[in-house]
């Protein structure tokens, strides 16, 4: 099979195209860099042409609140419209638990936007949404931080490692398309706040994080659901100290 991963050289899109490679199909690891570019319409008609799965792993480069809603309308289009004229039978798009509920956001606002355009397509597809990643830790804290403190919302979050993302991604990749949205999830909840200083002090970083109910999460205020999965998510199996030992590194 023919699959098609857009933003394949990225942190899922590397992993999910290792895997599938693995078990056997042709694989397109497609981003601008090899000449595949979803905004300008690059390479794309070439890049989709005889797939019959394409991944949309791509995030916009810009959290702007316009830039990253035109990046996820333009490149959704773009991408929708190429895999109509070559016939793909189902797209994939990877999104984010609770994008609905936190449409304060502008970087939500234009996930919605983008799962919008793919359910009324007419292509068959399934919308993974996913929990926020480890890997993305390092960054929340850096978001939240003034001077040494991070003031970061107490809201229960559970994240999930990259690798189990992109066991999920491979998965549906060769399954057929759901219609609907998935959800996948890390195996541990934890609040927010508590999970970025373990993190921090993990790392041996001095900054100390304050929980702050009021803090902004990208521009949106959180509560206890927004950014957790209670629809019968698929759960990963990595940890947050099996991850950390992993893949992480004390300064």
């Amino acid at each position: 099979m023919k699959i098609v991963v857009i933003g394949g050289t990225g942190l899922i899109g590397s992993k999910t195209v290792e895997r599938l490679r693995k078990r056997g199909h042709e694989v397109i690891a497609a981003s601008p860099n090899s000449g595949v570019n979803t905004i300008t319409g690059e390479g794309l008609a070439e890049a989709v042409a005889g797939a019959q799965v394409v991944l949309d792993l791509a995030n916009s480069p810009s959290f702007e609140d316009r830039a990253v809603l035109e990046f996820f309308e333009t490149s959704g289009r773009n991408l929708l419209a190429a895999e109509k004229v070559a016939g793909v039978k189902h797209h994939i798009a990877l999104s984010v638990v609770g994008t609905e509920r936190l449409q304060e956001s502008g970087y939500f606002r234009g996930k919605l936007a983008q799962e919008k355009l793919i359910e009324a397509s007419g292509i068959p597809y399934t919308i993974v949404h996913s929990t926020q990643f480890m890997e993305f830790l390092n960054g929340i804290a850096q978001s939240g931080t003034v001077g040494q403190t991070v003031r970061l919302s107490p809201a229960y979050v559970q994240p999930i490692a990259s690798d189990d993302v992109a066991d999920a991604m491979a998965d549906v990749a060769l399954s057929a398309p759901a219609n609907a949205t998935v959800e996948i999830s890390g195996p541990e909840r934890a609040r927010l706040s508590e999970l970025v200083g373990r993190y921090l002090k993990a790392m041996k970083d001095p900054r100390t994080v304050e929980a702050d109910a009021e803090a902004r999460y990208f521009g949106a205020r959180l509560n206890d659901q927004s950014l957790v999965s209670d629809d019968n998510p698929r759960l990963g199996s990595i940890t947050f100290e099996e991850w950390f030992a992993k893949s992480a590194q004390p300064r």
